[in-house]
């Protein structure tokens, strides 16, 4: 029987005591359940995690996709492996399930990531996102903050399927993300539908800002205090949030690719989801930290200085610093879109690995 009983720390302590949610970002069962146990109520993945952790349970998937191979004997590897993604997600979903009874569709999602070889087509992506919010009840389905995505964001949301922004880094794709979602929620309400239990989030990736600026100082050789560079995805969470809340946008502002401990412990407090890797949230628990409300304590002034002599950060902070044209030639939108989009090619060749194993 899963163990589901609850581990003491501060995780538990700030998910009990604050509107703060915690996500696991992963859809591993037994990941998810331990996260559970320290007060998770969600999950999210994208296609790096959902291709490590296949390969990381061969001993389990090896004969589920040959199972999946067998039972579809034209399906190519990208269909097989797809498939194996969104069985794999099932399972998490209904491991969430009564999590997602008692928040009333707030939380208890598991995130389902569309697929990111169909980034510059937005009906192929609404298709997939309503395929995907099909599957469970409780699905929250993964779209990038790109020129193509925003208007995927708004037409999803309006077919009734909840989002949740990935490919995110900055204020402007946030703020773009939630002013979508807030459009589809109205045309859903418009038609006459019930959006009370939809709960979209719409992520900034922290640390993939962070390591981008770091990639910056790096190749430009710029003499630089690097422990402000610790602090960038901190700042536009942070900022991100208070937009939201003033303008009382539905959407939360989802915290993830963690780097340190304080995309977690400076946005305690708010009425936002953060969602760190399993191995963070073992960190935070063993450390002793006391929770604390640290939401509505400004990131350093010598550090936003700091920070805002970078071309990149300024335009990642400023709500009004890239355009929707631009939101996908920023640096880290490229390279996180690469990343996924070799992820893809990996499930593609451990399947065939699998299928038709070298001689």
């Amino acid at each position: 029987m899963t163990d589901l009983s609850p581990t003491p720390g501060p995780l538990l302590d700030a998910a009990r005591t604050t509107k703060t949610a915690l996500w696991n970002d992963s859809s591993d069962l037994d990941e998810l359940t331990k996260s559970i146990s320290c007060g998770a109520v969600g999950a999210t993945c994208n296609p790096v995690i959902a291709y490590t952790t296949i390969k990381n349970h061969l001993d389990a998937w090896t004969p589920r996709l040959r199972a999946i191979a067998d039972a579809h004997p034209t399906w190519g590897e990208s269909e097989i492996g797809w498939q194996a993604v969104k069985d794999m997600s099932v399972e998490a979903a209904a491991l969430l399930k009564p999590i997602f009874d008692e928040h009333n569709g707030r939380n208890g999602r598991l995130s389902v990531q569309t697929d990111p070889r169909l980034h510059r087509d937005a009906a192929a992506i609404v298709a997939q996102a309503v395929e995907f919010s099909e599957l469970a009840e409780n699905i929250v389905v993964k779209i990038p903050a790109t020129r193509v995505g925003i208007d995927a964001i708004e037409e999803a949301t309006a077919r009734g399927v909840s989002i949740n922004v990935t490919v995110s880094f900055s204020v402007p794709q946030a703020v773009y993300a939630a002013e979508a979602i807030e459009r589809g929620l109205k045309r859903r309400e418009d038609n006459g539908h019930d959006v009370s239990r939809m709960g979209p989030v719409v992520t900034i990736m922290g640390g993939r800002l962070d390591d981008w600026l770091k990639e910056v100082v790096a190749r430009e050789g710029i003499f630089f205090d690097m422990s402000a560079l610790e602090w960038a995805g901190v700042a536009c969470l942070k900022k991100a949030h208070a937009i939201f809340t003033e303008r009382g946008l539905r959407s939360r502002v989802l915290s993830a690719a963690f780097r340190n401990v304080n995309q977690w412990a400076s946005l305690v407090g708010g009425d936002l989801v953060v969602s760190p890797p399993f191995k963070w949230q073992q960190i935070i628990n063993d450390s002793g930290y006391t929770a604390v409300s640290r939401i509505d304590e400004p990131v350093r002034q010598d550090y936003l200085d700091e920070l805002n002599r970078l071309e990149d950060f300024r335009r990642a902070y400023d709500e009004h610093g890239m355009t929707v044209e631009e939101f996908e030639d920023f640096g880290p939108t490229r390279k996180t879109l690469r990343q996924f989009l070799a992820a893809d090619a990996d499930l593609d060749a451990l399947v065939r690995d699998i299928l038709v194993p070298a001689p």
